[in-house]
């Protein structure tokens, strides 16, 4: 077994400092709501927008910039959040941010994106929870959304932030970055407006989601459709304590070990009992359960249960090829220079959707393959190997 070093979290080291204290009733939802402290968030009021599938919105996105952008606006790195991440990719925790950054490592003054060369944009997607309109946002009548907010794709997502880019003056941007979801923007970003783009950064993502991708997004989906205190969506006037958190907290633990190997786990867990307790019958748990369960309730702290439906949803939309030709036609329309990463030990976005990407887009490199105990978490842990990869990417 290969030696595994044992970081704070699945999916963001970062997220390590929020979890519940004794006794803490968590709250129905973790949503960022309008009159919360916006840290260092800005909105932009994007208008009126109409989702592919029906329904109309009026958006507001939230989204944070470090940088300078210069005079001929022509320095502007667009970097595009996973499912339950946001627009803080660097900055410590506190008042409107309850995490620290998630890649701070990258990006920053002296960094792979340099900060002090660069214009940083990042928002937070369509429909999700940390001040974009969403789900827990209001609708017209005054109520949350609920159930009612429309039915988003990847698409729609990147239609908007193109609407943002629009407003801050953005014509092209010098590089767009992301990776998992944030992967599949990217390539969105590439094949429906080739020339707002010169370079990309397609990292731990695929052109399309597979079957396999879909299967382990139902159970998760039927999860938190399926908790009592789901009330189809309308949960948000339930006193803490009293919200989606069970189903949301299932739907987190079957992600999050689609998130990370089997060796990583073994490695870390084995067939361990957690501390004293006697899993044998006696009503205990194994370690890994017990990390599962921790994992899920730091989760439904700052995230929403209806929010987590509308983006895995989203996901599952995910097809660059639809109406385009398929998958090869559409990815051979993008003009952009191409970054290409994929995580040996990823087993959620295999690495063979990383060899399609880099195969049909015309500018792209070869894979970078990260060699990683972590899994798919391995683009937000391995940056040690991520940072020279990228910083020679955008300096050539």
């Amino acid at each position: 077994m290969t030696d595994v070093p044992v970081v704070g979290d699945a999916a963001n080291p970062g997220f390590e400092g929020v979890s519940p204290r004794p006794g803490q009733a968590i709250p129905a939802t973790g949503a960022w709501r309008e009159g919360d402290p916006p840290g260092h968030r800005q909105f932009a009021h994007l208008g009126p927008f109409r989702p592919e599938r029906g329904g109309e919105l009026d958006v507001t996105m939230a989204y944070e910039t470090w940088g300078t952008l210069n005079a001929d606006r022509s320095n502007a790195v667009l970097v595009l959040h996973a499912l339950t991440g946001d627009s803080h990719i660097r900055g410590p925790a506190g008042p409107g941010h309850p995490t620290a950054g998630w890649w701070t490592a990258l990006i920053g003054p002296g960094g792979p994106v340099d900060t002090d060369r660069f214009f940083v944009v990042a928002p937070n997607v369509l429909g999700g929870c940390q001040g974009t309109t969403g789900p827990a946002s209001l609708a017209p009548d005054g109520e949350p959304w609920g159930a009612r907010f429309p039915y988003l794709t990847i698409r729609d997502q990147v239609r908007a932030e193109m609407v943002l880019a629009d407003q801050l003056g953005i014509e092209t941007f010098a590089l767009v970055i992301g990776g998992s979801m944030g992967g599949m923007r990217v390539l969105e970003w590439a094949v429906e407006a080739p020339h707002r783009v010169a370079r990309i950064g397609a990292i731990a993502t695929a052109a399309r989601s597979t079957a396999d991708q879909i299967a382990w997004a139902h159970a998760q989906l039927a999860a938190i459709r399926n908790d009592p205190n789901f009330l189809g969506g309308n949960y948000y006037h339930q006193p803490d304590g009293f919200g989606p958190h069970v189903g949301l907290g299932i739907a987190r633990q079957i992600a999050h070990t689609t998130y990370r190997s089997a060796e990583e786990l073994e490695y870390r867990f084995g067939h361990e009992a957690q501390g004293s307790e006697e899993p044998l019958g006696g009503g205990g748990r194994y370690a890994v359960q017990s990390y599962l369960e921790h994992h899920a309730d730091k989760l439904a702290l700052r995230f929403d249960a209806n929010s987590y439906l509308v983006l895995t949803e989203a996901m599952l939309s995910h097809d660059v090829g639809r109406d385009r030709g398929g998958v090869a036609a559409a990815l051979g329309q993008a003009t952009a220079r191409a970054l290409v990463v994929a995580v040996s030990s990823d087993r959620l976005f295999l690495p063979a959707q990383s060899e399609e990407i880099s195969r049909f887009m015309p500018h792209a490199t070869p894979v970078h393959m990260v060699h990683s105990a972590y899994g798919h978490d391995g683009f937000l842990i391995e940056f040690d190997q991520l940072a020279p990869v990228i910083k020679r990417f955008v300096e050539t």
